[in-house]
Protein backbone atom coordinates (compact mmCIF):
# COMPACT_ATOMS: atom_id res chain seq x y z
CA UNK A 1 0.00 0.00 0.00
CA UNK A 2 2.63 2.35 0.94
CA UNK A 3 4.39 1.10 -2.63
CA UNK A 4 1.60 1.99 -4.27
CA UNK A 5 1.07 6.27 -2.78
CA UNK A 6 4.60 6.61 -3.24
CA UNK A 7 5.06 6.06 -6.98
CA UNK A 8 1.54 7.66 -7.03
CA UNK A 9 2.85 10.98 -5.55
CA UNK A 10 5.95 10.49 -7.87
CA UNK A 11 3.71 10.90 -10.55
CA UNK A 12 2.38 14.69 -9.78
CA UNK A 13 5.94 16.12 -9.45
CA UNK A 14 5.51 18.21 -6.38
CA UNK A 15 8.60 20.11 -6.29
CA UNK A 16 10.31 22.14 -4.05
CA UNK A 17 9.76 25.28 -6.23
CA UNK A 18 5.71 24.49 -5.67
CA UNK A 19 6.11 24.87 -2.01
CA UNK A 20 8.66 28.14 -2.77
CA UNK A 21 5.58 29.36 -4.29
CA UNK A 22 3.00 29.35 -2.10
CA UNK A 23 5.34 30.24 0.79
CA UNK A 24 6.23 33.28 -1.26
CA UNK A 25 2.51 34.25 -1.75
CA UNK A 26 1.75 33.74 1.76
CA UNK A 27 4.70 35.19 3.46
CA UNK A 28 4.40 38.46 1.20
CA UNK A 29 1.00 38.93 1.92
CA UNK A 30 1.69 38.89 5.80
CA UNK A 31 4.43 41.25 5.10
CA UNK A 32 2.08 44.09 3.22
CA UNK A 33 -0.36 43.40 5.79
CA UNK A 34 2.46 43.81 8.80
CA UNK A 35 4.11 46.80 7.20
CA UNK A 36 0.75 48.60 6.97
CA UNK A 37 -0.06 47.92 10.16
CA UNK A 38 3.76 49.12 11.57
CA UNK A 39 3.40 52.28 9.56
CA UNK A 40 0.17 53.39 10.84
CA UNK A 41 1.56 52.23 14.24
CA UNK A 42 4.71 54.46 13.79
CA UNK A 43 2.60 57.42 12.45
CA UNK A 44 0.70 57.48 15.44
CA UNK A 45 3.52 56.89 18.24
CA UNK A 46 5.59 59.28 16.34
CA UNK A 47 2.70 62.47 16.09
CA UNK A 48 1.84 61.57 19.73
CA UNK A 49 5.79 61.63 20.55
CA UNK A 50 6.44 65.05 18.34
CA UNK A 51 3.67 66.37 20.60
CA UNK A 52 4.76 65.39 24.09
CA UNK A 53 7.71 66.28 23.12
CA UNK A 54 7.26 69.76 22.21
CA UNK A 55 5.13 70.43 25.06
CA UNK A 56 7.61 68.61 27.28
CA UNK A 57 10.36 71.32 25.86
CA UNK A 58 8.23 74.27 26.02
CA UNK A 59 7.50 73.59 29.48
CA UNK A 60 10.88 73.06 31.00
CA UNK A 61 11.91 76.19 29.45
CA UNK A 62 9.24 78.38 30.69
CA UNK A 63 9.69 77.02 34.24
CA UNK A 64 12.86 78.11 33.97
CA UNK A 65 12.22 81.44 32.27
CA UNK A 66 9.93 82.15 35.03
CA UNK A 67 12.15 81.20 38.04
CA UNK A 68 14.44 83.22 36.14
CA UNK A 69 12.45 86.41 36.23
CA UNK A 70 10.98 85.65 39.89
CA UNK A 71 14.26 85.66 41.17
CA UNK A 72 15.35 88.97 39.16
CA UNK A 73 12.01 90.37 40.38
CA UNK A 74 12.66 89.97 44.04
CA UNK A 75 16.21 91.33 44.04
CA UNK A 76 16.01 94.62 45.67
CA UNK A 77 18.36 97.05 43.88
CA UNK A 78 20.83 98.43 45.99
CA UNK A 79 23.58 100.30 45.08
CA UNK A 80 26.21 98.77 47.30
CA UNK A 81 25.28 94.99 47.25
CA UNK A 82 27.54 92.75 49.83
CA UNK A 83 29.63 90.05 48.51
CA UNK A 84 27.94 87.51 50.58
CA UNK A 85 24.47 88.76 48.83
CA UNK A 86 25.91 88.91 45.36
CA UNK A 87 27.21 85.15 46.20
CA UNK A 88 23.95 84.16 46.69
CA UNK A 89 22.24 85.55 44.01
CA UNK A 90 24.52 84.66 41.79
CA UNK A 91 24.44 81.01 43.82
CA UNK A 92 20.71 81.15 42.95
CA UNK A 93 21.25 82.14 39.11
CA UNK A 94 23.53 79.06 38.86
CA UNK A 95 21.58 76.73 39.98
CA UNK A 96 18.47 77.54 37.93
CA UNK A 97 21.27 77.35 34.88
CA UNK A 98 22.73 73.80 35.78
CA UNK A 99 19.35 72.43 37.55
CA UNK A 100 17.67 71.94 34.24
CA UNK A 101 20.78 70.25 32.58
CA UNK A 102 21.25 67.55 35.00
CA UNK A 103 18.42 65.93 32.78
CA UNK A 104 19.94 63.58 30.17
CA UNK A 105 18.14 64.76 27.35
CA UNK A 106 18.67 68.70 27.87
CA UNK A 107 21.70 69.87 26.28
CA UNK A 108 22.16 73.34 26.27
CA UNK A 109 20.24 76.52 28.51
CA UNK A 110 21.32 80.15 28.13
CA UNK A 111 19.87 83.64 27.84
CA UNK A 112 20.01 85.41 24.41
CA UNK A 113 20.81 89.09 24.57
CA UNK A 114 21.45 91.91 21.94
CA UNK A 115 23.72 94.44 22.33
CA UNK A 116 24.72 96.83 19.69
CA UNK A 117 23.81 94.32 17.15
CA UNK A 118 25.64 91.71 18.67
CA UNK A 119 24.33 88.90 20.36
CA UNK A 120 25.47 87.36 23.05
CA UNK A 121 24.65 84.51 25.08
CA UNK A 122 24.67 83.86 29.06
CA UNK A 123 24.66 80.34 30.75
CA UNK A 124 26.32 81.62 34.46
CA UNK A 125 25.16 83.50 37.18
CA UNK A 126 27.97 85.88 37.80
CA UNK A 127 27.45 87.41 34.09
CA UNK A 128 23.59 87.23 34.46
CA UNK A 129 24.23 89.23 37.52
CA UNK A 130 26.31 91.80 35.69
CA UNK A 131 24.29 92.17 33.16
CA UNK A 132 20.96 92.48 34.49
CA UNK A 133 21.59 93.84 38.26
CA UNK A 134 24.81 95.80 37.88
CA UNK A 135 23.91 96.86 34.13
CA UNK A 136 27.21 96.31 32.96
CA UNK A 137 27.94 95.83 29.50
CA UNK A 138 31.54 96.04 28.47
CA UNK A 139 31.93 92.57 30.35
CA UNK A 140 30.11 90.86 27.56
CA UNK A 141 33.16 88.76 25.97
CA UNK A 142 31.69 86.00 23.76
CA UNK A 143 28.60 85.16 21.32
CA UNK A 144 26.32 82.32 21.05
CA UNK A 145 26.67 79.63 18.84
CA UNK A 146 26.29 80.51 14.97
CA UNK A 147 23.65 77.95 14.43
CA UNK A 148 22.02 79.54 17.73
CA UNK A 149 22.03 82.58 16.31
CA UNK A 150 20.78 81.87 13.18
CA UNK A 151 17.68 80.20 14.36
CA UNK A 152 17.20 83.13 16.84
CA UNK A 153 17.02 85.65 14.16
CA UNK A 154 14.59 83.57 12.28
CA UNK A 155 12.07 83.69 14.39
CA UNK A 156 12.85 86.97 16.68
CA UNK A 157 10.98 89.73 15.59
CA UNK A 158 8.02 87.00 16.21
CA UNK A 159 8.41 86.47 19.60
CA UNK A 160 8.78 90.25 20.40
CA UNK A 161 5.36 90.69 18.57
CA UNK A 162 3.81 88.10 20.38
CA UNK A 163 5.70 87.23 23.17
CA UNK A 164 4.60 83.65 22.59
CA UNK A 165 6.99 80.48 22.79
CA UNK A 166 8.39 79.07 19.84
CA UNK A 167 9.96 76.17 19.35
CA UNK A 168 11.79 74.81 16.32
CA UNK A 169 12.55 71.45 15.30
CA UNK A 170 15.92 69.73 13.97
CA UNK A 171 15.82 66.40 13.36
CA UNK A 172 15.25 65.01 16.73
CA UNK A 173 16.16 68.29 18.84
CA UNK A 174 13.88 71.17 19.95
CA UNK A 175 15.35 74.08 20.18
CA UNK A 176 13.17 76.38 21.77
CA UNK A 177 12.85 80.05 22.55
CA UNK A 178 10.78 81.72 25.66
CA UNK A 179 10.90 85.39 25.62
CA UNK A 180 12.47 87.42 28.60
CA UNK A 181 10.47 90.06 29.86
CA UNK A 182 11.90 92.09 32.81
CA UNK A 183 9.54 94.96 34.15
CA UNK A 184 7.61 94.77 31.36
CA UNK A 185 11.03 95.15 28.80
CA UNK A 186 11.99 92.84 26.61
CA UNK A 187 15.34 91.78 27.21
CA UNK A 188 16.20 88.57 24.98
CA UNK A 189 14.94 85.53 25.49
CA UNK A 190 15.89 82.39 26.78
CA UNK A 191 17.20 79.46 24.68
CA UNK A 192 17.38 75.52 25.71
CA UNK A 193 18.06 72.68 23.04
CA UNK A 194 16.05 69.70 24.30
CA UNK A 195 16.45 66.07 22.74
CA UNK A 196 13.94 64.16 24.48
CA UNK A 197 14.15 60.13 23.80
CA UNK A 198 10.79 58.10 24.01
CA UNK A 199 12.21 55.73 21.64
CA UNK A 200 11.94 52.60 24.08
CA UNK A 201 8.30 52.87 24.73
CA UNK A 202 7.82 52.93 20.72
CA UNK A 203 10.29 50.43 20.14
CA UNK A 204 8.60 48.01 22.73
CA UNK A 205 5.07 48.63 21.10
CA UNK A 206 6.64 47.97 18.06
CA UNK A 207 8.85 44.41 19.27
CA UNK A 208 5.53 43.35 20.83
CA UNK A 209 3.88 43.51 17.13
CA UNK A 210 7.02 41.76 15.56
CA UNK A 211 6.81 39.28 17.69
CA UNK A 212 3.38 38.45 16.58
CA UNK A 213 4.18 38.65 13.62
CA UNK A 214 6.71 36.21 13.69
CA UNK A 215 4.73 33.92 15.45
CA UNK A 216 2.62 33.52 12.58
CA UNK A 217 5.11 33.41 9.63
CA UNK A 218 7.14 30.94 11.96
CA UNK A 219 3.82 28.74 12.19
CA UNK A 220 3.05 28.78 7.85
CA UNK A 221 7.09 28.57 7.82
CA UNK A 222 6.67 25.07 10.03
CA UNK A 223 3.62 23.55 7.67
CA UNK A 224 5.40 24.32 4.50
CA UNK A 225 8.60 22.73 5.50
CA UNK A 226 6.46 19.37 6.33
CA UNK A 227 4.98 20.04 2.83
CA UNK A 228 8.26 20.04 1.44
CA UNK A 229 9.78 17.10 3.26
CA UNK A 230 6.97 15.03 2.21
CA UNK A 231 7.61 15.89 -1.44
CA UNK A 232 11.67 16.26 -1.51
CA UNK A 233 11.93 12.69 -1.23
CA UNK A 234 9.97 12.21 -4.16
CA UNK A 235 12.84 14.67 -6.37
CA UNK A 236 15.51 13.74 -4.62
CA UNK A 237 17.15 10.95 -7.34
CA UNK A 238 16.48 13.22 -9.74
CA UNK A 239 18.44 16.14 -8.50
CA UNK A 240 21.21 14.18 -7.46
CA UNK A 241 20.95 13.61 -11.06
CA UNK A 242 20.75 16.92 -12.34
CA UNK A 243 23.56 17.68 -10.03
CA UNK A 244 26.29 15.35 -11.38
CA UNK A 245 25.25 16.35 -14.92
CA UNK A 246 25.53 19.59 -14.07
CA UNK A 247 29.30 19.18 -12.31
CA UNK A 248 30.32 17.12 -15.42
CA UNK A 249 28.79 20.10 -18.02
CA UNK A 250 30.75 22.95 -16.04
CA UNK A 251 34.12 20.69 -16.49
CA UNK A 252 33.33 20.37 -20.02
CA UNK A 253 32.93 24.21 -20.24
CA UNK A 254 36.23 24.70 -18.63
CA UNK A 255 38.27 22.67 -20.59
CA UNK A 256 36.67 24.34 -23.73
CA UNK A 257 37.56 27.59 -22.62
CA UNK A 258 41.06 26.36 -21.18
CA UNK A 259 41.54 24.63 -24.94
CA UNK A 260 40.71 27.96 -26.70
CA UNK A 261 42.71 30.42 -24.34
CA UNK A 262 45.73 27.80 -26.01
CA UNK A 263 44.49 27.33 -29.29
CA UNK A 264 44.58 31.38 -29.32
CA UNK A 265 47.98 31.70 -28.05
CA UNK A 266 49.45 29.09 -29.84
CA UNK A 267 48.63 31.19 -33.03
CA UNK A 268 50.09 34.49 -31.48
CA UNK A 269 53.53 32.95 -30.30
CA UNK A 270 53.14 31.14 -34.65
CA UNK A 271 52.58 34.95 -35.43
CA UNK A 272 55.54 36.13 -33.47
CA UNK A 273 57.75 33.12 -34.52
CA UNK A 274 57.56 34.12 -37.68
CA UNK A 275 59.22 38.05 -37.27
CA UNK A 276 61.81 36.09 -34.99
CA UNK A 277 62.84 33.86 -38.01
CA UNK A 278 62.56 36.98 -40.39
CA UNK A 279 65.17 38.63 -38.19
CA UNK A 280 67.38 35.52 -37.54
CA UNK A 281 67.67 35.62 -41.30
CA UNK A 282 69.57 39.17 -40.68
CA UNK A 283 71.80 37.97 -38.04
CA UNK A 284 72.87 35.19 -40.46
CA UNK A 285 73.37 37.67 -43.00
CA UNK A 286 75.15 40.05 -40.50
CA UNK A 287 77.80 37.27 -39.56
CA UNK A 288 78.41 36.24 -43.16
CA UNK A 289 79.32 39.90 -44.18
CA UNK A 290 81.42 40.33 -40.98
CA UNK A 291 84.91 41.99 -41.34
CA UNK A 292 86.92 44.27 -39.40
CA UNK A 293 85.83 47.82 -41.15
CA UNK A 294 82.35 46.79 -40.39
CA UNK A 295 82.46 44.83 -36.81
CA UNK A 296 81.27 47.59 -34.80
CA UNK A 297 78.13 48.40 -36.94
CA UNK A 298 77.25 44.82 -36.57
CA UNK A 299 77.95 44.17 -33.61
CA UNK A 300 75.27 47.12 -33.13
CA UNK A 301 72.80 45.63 -34.96
CA UNK A 302 73.13 41.71 -34.22
CA UNK A 303 72.73 42.91 -30.25
CA UNK A 304 69.67 44.83 -30.95
CA UNK A 305 68.33 42.05 -33.30
CA UNK A 306 69.44 39.84 -30.52
CA UNK A 307 67.50 41.65 -27.93
CA UNK A 308 64.78 41.34 -29.64
CA UNK A 309 64.71 37.65 -30.22
CA UNK A 310 64.87 37.57 -26.11
CA UNK A 311 61.78 39.53 -26.21
CA UNK A 312 59.66 37.41 -28.53
CA UNK A 313 60.63 34.52 -26.50
CA UNK A 314 60.06 35.84 -23.15
CA UNK A 315 56.51 36.81 -24.13
CA UNK A 316 56.15 33.04 -25.54
CA UNK A 317 56.29 32.18 -21.90
CA UNK A 318 53.03 34.52 -20.75
CA UNK A 319 49.73 34.54 -21.80
CA UNK A 320 49.61 38.07 -20.34
CA UNK A 321 53.36 39.35 -19.20
CA UNK A 322 53.75 41.26 -16.27
CA UNK A 323 53.10 45.17 -16.52
CA UNK A 324 56.32 46.24 -14.93
CA UNK A 325 57.96 44.04 -18.12
CA UNK A 326 56.86 46.63 -20.20
CA UNK A 327 56.81 49.66 -18.45
CA UNK A 328 59.36 50.98 -15.77
CA UNK A 329 61.26 53.82 -14.57
CA UNK A 330 64.55 52.13 -15.62
CA UNK A 331 63.56 52.15 -19.66
CA UNK A 332 64.82 55.03 -21.03
CA UNK A 333 63.90 54.84 -24.84
CA UNK A 334 64.23 57.39 -27.66
CA UNK A 335 61.18 56.42 -29.56
CA UNK A 336 62.85 57.94 -32.67
CA UNK A 337 65.88 56.34 -32.31
CA UNK A 338 63.58 52.54 -32.50
CA UNK A 339 61.67 53.63 -35.38
CA UNK A 340 64.82 55.02 -37.45
CA UNK A 341 66.30 51.21 -36.97
CA UNK A 342 63.05 49.15 -37.88
CA UNK A 343 62.91 51.59 -41.00
CA UNK A 344 66.74 51.12 -41.49
CA UNK A 345 67.34 47.67 -40.93
CA UNK A 346 64.15 45.61 -41.26
CA UNK A 347 61.69 46.98 -43.79
CA UNK A 348 64.58 48.95 -46.13
CA UNK A 349 66.56 45.38 -45.80
CA UNK A 350 64.63 43.41 -47.89
CA UNK A 351 65.64 44.91 -51.73
CA UNK A 352 62.79 43.51 -53.41
CA UNK A 353 59.82 45.31 -50.82
CA UNK A 354 62.11 48.56 -50.99
CA UNK A 355 61.85 48.76 -55.13
CA UNK A 356 57.78 48.41 -54.38
CA UNK A 357 57.69 51.20 -51.36
CA UNK A 358 59.00 54.15 -50.03
CA UNK A 359 59.37 54.82 -46.22
CA UNK A 360 59.13 58.58 -45.21
CA UNK A 361 59.93 59.61 -41.68
CA UNK A 362 59.46 63.40 -39.82
CA UNK A 363 60.62 62.73 -36.69
CA UNK A 364 60.35 65.51 -33.85
CA UNK A 365 63.68 65.61 -32.12
CA UNK A 366 61.70 67.59 -28.73
CA UNK A 367 59.91 63.93 -28.01
CA UNK A 368 60.92 63.12 -24.68
CA UNK A 369 62.32 60.06 -23.52
CA UNK A 370 59.60 56.89 -22.97
CA UNK A 371 59.48 54.96 -19.98
CA UNK A 372 58.66 51.97 -21.53
CA UNK A 373 60.78 48.61 -22.95
CA UNK A 374 61.88 49.31 -26.92
CA UNK A 375 61.67 45.80 -27.92
CA UNK A 376 57.73 46.50 -26.91
CA UNK A 377 57.51 49.53 -28.74
CA UNK A 378 58.93 47.55 -31.33
CA UNK A 379 55.87 45.01 -31.31
CA UNK A 380 53.70 47.97 -31.83
CA UNK A 381 54.78 49.44 -34.25
CA UNK A 382 56.45 46.90 -36.35
CA UNK A 383 52.86 45.15 -37.19
CA UNK A 384 51.79 48.69 -38.32
CA UNK A 385 54.18 49.54 -40.47
CA UNK A 386 53.69 45.79 -42.08
CA UNK A 387 49.40 46.26 -42.22
CA UNK A 388 50.19 49.63 -44.47
CA UNK A 389 53.29 47.54 -46.62
CA UNK A 390 50.30 43.91 -47.00
CA UNK A 391 46.95 46.12 -47.76
CA UNK A 392 48.65 48.99 -49.68
CA UNK A 393 48.18 47.55 -52.83
CA UNK A 394 49.35 50.13 -54.46
CA UNK A 395 52.75 50.28 -56.65
CA UNK A 396 54.41 53.91 -55.43
CA UNK A 397 53.10 52.62 -52.06
CA UNK A 398 54.74 55.60 -49.84
CA UNK A 399 54.86 55.01 -45.97
CA UNK A 400 55.13 57.95 -43.87
CA UNK A 401 56.20 57.86 -40.25
CA UNK A 402 55.44 61.45 -38.09
CA UNK A 403 56.47 61.92 -34.75
CA UNK A 404 55.19 65.09 -33.10
CA UNK A 405 55.46 66.51 -29.49
CA UNK A 406 52.78 68.80 -28.08
CA UNK A 407 54.01 70.52 -25.04
CA UNK A 408 51.05 72.51 -23.66
CA UNK A 409 48.71 68.85 -23.50
CA UNK A 410 52.48 66.98 -22.82
CA UNK A 411 51.42 64.37 -25.11
CA UNK A 412 53.69 63.06 -28.37
CA UNK A 413 51.71 61.69 -31.30
CA UNK A 414 53.38 58.57 -33.41
CA UNK A 415 51.29 58.39 -37.06
CA UNK A 416 52.23 55.89 -39.31
CA UNK A 417 50.08 56.91 -42.79
CA UNK A 418 50.22 55.36 -46.12
CA UNK A 419 48.97 56.27 -49.52
CA UNK A 420 47.37 52.79 -49.95
CA UNK A 421 43.85 51.58 -51.01
CA UNK A 422 42.21 52.32 -47.28
CA UNK A 423 40.72 49.89 -44.36
CA UNK A 424 37.76 48.17 -45.22
CA UNK A 425 34.75 49.90 -43.42
CA UNK A 426 33.68 47.12 -41.74
CA UNK A 427 36.76 47.12 -40.06
CA UNK A 428 36.80 50.24 -38.25
CA UNK A 429 32.77 49.56 -36.96
CA UNK A 430 33.20 49.21 -33.15
CA UNK A 431 32.08 46.22 -31.88
CA UNK A 432 30.03 45.80 -28.64
CA UNK A 433 32.82 46.49 -26.40
CA UNK A 434 34.06 50.22 -28.01
CA UNK A 435 36.62 48.67 -29.80
CA UNK A 436 37.09 48.93 -33.61
CA UNK A 437 37.09 45.55 -35.40
CA UNK A 438 40.64 45.79 -36.62
CA UNK A 439 42.05 45.63 -33.17
CA UNK A 440 39.83 42.64 -32.69
CA UNK A 441 41.58 38.94 -32.26
CA UNK A 442 41.76 37.21 -35.38
CA UNK A 443 40.17 39.41 -37.34
CA UNK A 444 41.15 39.79 -40.61
CA UNK A 445 40.41 40.91 -44.55
CA UNK A 446 43.48 38.43 -45.77
CA UNK A 447 42.25 34.78 -47.49
CA UNK A 448 40.83 32.63 -44.82
CA UNK A 449 43.47 29.88 -45.73
CA UNK A 450 46.26 32.49 -43.52
CA UNK A 451 44.76 30.64 -40.68
CA UNK A 452 47.22 32.27 -38.76
CA UNK A 453 46.42 35.96 -39.84
CA UNK A 454 44.62 38.56 -38.15
CA UNK A 455 47.23 39.02 -34.99
CA UNK A 456 49.47 41.97 -36.20
CA UNK A 457 46.84 45.15 -35.36
CA UNK A 458 45.55 43.07 -32.41
CA UNK A 459 49.15 42.61 -30.51
CA UNK A 460 49.25 46.09 -31.22
CA UNK A 461 46.66 47.33 -29.90
CA UNK A 462 47.12 45.25 -26.72
CA UNK A 463 50.63 46.23 -25.90
CA UNK A 464 49.71 49.66 -26.42
CA UNK A 465 46.62 49.67 -24.26
CA UNK A 466 49.26 48.07 -21.82
CA UNK A 467 51.83 50.82 -22.22
CA UNK A 468 49.04 52.95 -20.94
CA UNK A 469 48.54 54.38 -24.98
CA UNK A 470 45.69 55.31 -26.82
CA UNK A 471 45.91 53.53 -30.48
CA UNK A 472 43.04 54.21 -33.26
CA UNK A 473 42.96 53.53 -37.23
CA UNK A 474 41.09 55.86 -39.45
CA UNK A 475 41.06 56.42 -43.06
CA UNK A 476 42.29 59.54 -45.16
CA UNK A 477 41.05 60.29 -48.76
CA UNK A 478 43.59 58.48 -50.17
CA UNK A 479 45.31 55.71 -47.75
CA UNK A 480 45.07 55.47 -43.82
CA UNK A 481 46.28 56.23 -40.95
CA UNK A 482 47.28 54.82 -37.30
CA UNK A 483 47.85 57.38 -34.50
CA UNK A 484 49.26 56.22 -31.20
CA UNK A 485 48.43 58.83 -28.67
CA UNK A 486 51.22 58.54 -25.77
CA UNK A 487 51.00 60.42 -22.18
CA UNK A 488 53.92 61.75 -20.28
Amino acid sequence: MFTRIREKIKEYHFEFKHITVLFLVLFAFQLIVSFVNKTSIKEFLNTTQDWYQRESAEEIANLTSTALELVIESIQKKKNQTNEERRRIELSFDIIFSQQQLAHNIEKLGLIIKKSNQYYFIDDGKTLYDIIIEGKTHILKHSADSSIISLYQSIEKEIINNEQIKSIRVDKTFHTFVPFVLRGEFIGAIYMSNSPDLSMISNQVISNYDETSIIYLSLILLGLLAMYFISSYTVKERDEAQKLLFEEHEKNLKKQINYEKELSFTKRIYHTHHKAEKIMGFIKEDLRILSAENIDEIKYRVTKYSNFISRVIYDMKWYEPPVQTIRNPMFQTNLNEVIRFMVDNIFQRISSKSDAYEIQLELDDKIPTLNVNEFVIWEIVEPLIQNSIDHGNENNLIIKIVTKYDKEKNISLLMIEDNGKGIAQEMLEENSEGIKNIFVENTTTKTKELQNSGYGCYIAYEMAKRCGWELDAENLQKGCRFTITIKH
